[in-house]
């Protein structure tokens, strides 16, 4: 009984994954044909990249469940080169690309993804949700008569509408009936029925361009391997890499905390790296984690490495055989099944936050989840991580306090309180008053942490201050670390080896 149990359960598992498979294979169909049109590639050099891609990365990464492939992200860049230089250059860039995300791989980088602050995760999530929802828009455009790009208007316009309006019912109201298929497949299938059946005219797959074709061969760029190359790739290559580690590490990130369990980052950077240098190889445009197709594996409750091997398989068997039938799918089914992916990966929670968080980090949310809109998102995550850590600085250096005490000696003593570093120097030099003081003084560290050289120095100026006006300083319960940095108040320090703490500081100096 126990037997049947297991294998049932794993058939239902595998079920599950091949099924999810199949619907990403679906949506990443447009979604690779129009970023290889915005990189001015053909249709198949983007499909090719999701196939490779998608494959190695679900087979070796370290985030199973999530969905790779051509991404929008990187085609954005990939525009000046490919106009500029071809598409051999290309293929040349995203094998230096590939190699630089291995570097970051073999020395452990990954685990700096961790660091990113949770208002920054929000902005990014809800940024690309945006983005993912105003991309679908370009579709709801037409070439009139006269060659000119115009919005859809009249009957075409309504068919669209209701199509997608369909979809949509279908993926929010089947899952409440039954699970035994993907809501989004369903709905795919149903709605490509409809328009064959009842011969409604609309806008397809096939619009956007043929994705027939054979196996992707093997080649060498054809591109003269000497500096002058170097010269013009590496700066793409070095941007490309930053941006697909980041998207990638981010999504590893989110699907975390969706799932609950936990990704390996450096042995995803070190399978995107090896499969943009073999993709490059292959005819493909290179690629990285996609958030709207990993969300949909998600939420069909994918999360094993079949489903990505299976979204690679059914691709290819798209190209090699089935090109005909899946150019027959309507766009409004996918757009569909890309609004509900916005929709659901917008963190809506967030719409509450506003005057129940610190206002600092609503405004770091905002501020990644528009550069993310208006940019690209390398430089939204950048800038929020940059702020945040630029507030974090500013909020400590403010929370540098002492509290004056005179002993019955009539020494006075400054119990220091807070963090002494770069950001809060200034502040710090502003408790003293070296004309008003005695000529004993002592600075008590017993409550206070110094970090950095620029506390070091700042200590060091102050006795020198009071040095020179004939004044003697004396620090008190000060780290090992600290005192062997000091030159002006060596002979200041009081040392309590019972007593004085033991951590280090972050100084050059120090090794």
């Amino acid at each position: 009984m126990f037997t049947l149990e297991t294998s049932s359960s794993k058939f239902d598992e595998a079920k599950v994954n091949l099924l999810s498979g199949l619907t990403v294979a679906l949506a990443m169909v447009p979604e690779a044909i129009a970023f290889a049109l915005i990189a001015h590639v053909s249709p198949l050099t983007g499909l090719y990249a999701a196939v490779l891609v998608s494959f190695i990365t679900s087979a070796f990464g370290g985030r199973p469940g999530m969905i790779s492939g051509a991404a929008g992200a990187l085609a954005v860049v990939m525009v000046a080169l490919v106009v500029q230089h071809g598409v051999q250059y290309l293929f040349a860039t995203i094998i230096l690309m590939g190699l630089l995300q291995i570097l970051f791989a073999v020395a452990k980088l990954g685990k700096f993804i961790r660091m990113v602050p949770h208002p920054v995760m929000l902005g990014f999530v809800n940024g690309l949700a945006i983005v993912i929802f105003l991309a679908q828009f370009g579709h709801f455009k037409t070439v009139s008569p006269d060659g000119a790009v115009v919005w859809m208007s009249g009957q075409p316009l309504y068919i669209m509408v209701g199509l997608i309006a369909v979809t949509m019912a279908i993926i929010y109201l089947l899952p409440k009936i039954t699970k035994a298929i993907p809501s989004t497949l369903a709905a795919i299938m149903a709605v490509t029925g409809v328009v064959i059946l009842c011969g409604l005219e609309t806008k397809t797959v096939g619009d956007l361009g043929s994705i027939a074709g054979g196996w992707p061969s093997f080649h060498i760029p054809e591109v003269p391997f000497n500096l002058e190359t170097l010269s013009i790739i590496f700066p793409y290559a070095l941007i490309l890499a930053a941006v697909g580690l980041i998207e990638t590490l981010l999504t590893l990130n989110l699907i975390d905390e969706m799932t609950d369990t936990r990704g390996r980052p450096n042995r995803e950077s070190m399978a995107q790296g090896a499969a943009n240098v073999v993709t490059a190889l292959f005819g493909g445009m290179g690629g990285c984690a996609m958030i709207g197709q990993s969300m949909i594996n998600i939420n069909n409750g994918a999360l094993k490495r079949l489903s990505g091997i299976a979204t690679s398989v059914f691709l290819l068997s798209f190209i090699l055989f089935a090109s005909r039938w899946i150019e027959m799918i309507p766009l409004a089914a996918l757009i569909g099944v890309m609004f509900v992916v916005a929709e659901k990966t917008f963190e809506w929670g967030t719409l509450n936050l506003f005057g129940k968080v610190p206002k600092q980090d609503v405004f770091v949310g905002l501020l990644v989840g528009g550069v993310t809109i208006v940019a690209n998102l390398a430089i939204a995550v950048i800038a929020g991580v940059i702020v945040s850590a630029l507030i974090f600085a500013w909020e400590h250096a403010k929370r540098i306090t002492v509290q004056v005490e005179t002993e019955n000696t009539g020494t006075r003593v400054y119990v220091l309180n807070g963090t002494l570093f770069f950001a809060s120097v200034a502040n710090f030099q502003t408790l003293f008053s070296i004309a008003e003081d005695p000529q004993h003084i002592v600075i008590d560290f017993k409550h206070a942490r110094v970090v950095d050289h620029s506390a070091i120095v700042a200590i060091d100026g102050l006795a020198a201050k009071y040095k020179a006006a004939g004044k003697r300083l004396h620090l008190r319960h000060l780290s090992r670390d600290c005192q062997a940095l000091l030159e002006n108040a060596k002979e200041m320090i009081e040392v309590n080896i019972s007593e004085d703490p033991k951590y280090p500081v972050s100084d050059n100096k120090l090794g």
